[in-house]
């Protein structure tokens, strides 16, 4: 599963990012790593872009850019 496609009021921990290109820099340099835990806030109304919580602010994303954020697959409950 990938950050775009977290229902909303979901949390989950980021497991990969992509290494390359400034603005995925930016988002590592920002606390999006390997093991954080985010939450999706909302979606625009036409979809995008998203609002995620991270560390404790928020930050809103391009679907794009969330798209190629993997995140850990969440353990089943019992």
């Amino acid at each position: 599963m990938n950050l775009a496609q977290l229902p909303a009021g979901t949390s989950a921990a980021i497991q990969a990012c992509p290494q390359a290109g400034p603005a995925f820099t930016r988002l590592r340099e920002m606390g999006l790593l390997p093991g954080t835990r985010v939450t999706l806030v909302r979606v625009a109304p036409l979809g995008d872009p998203i609002e995620i919580q991270v560390r404790g602010y928020r930050l809103s994303l391009r679907k794009s850019e969330a798209a190629q954020i993997e995140l850990a697959p969440e353990p089943p409950t019992t």
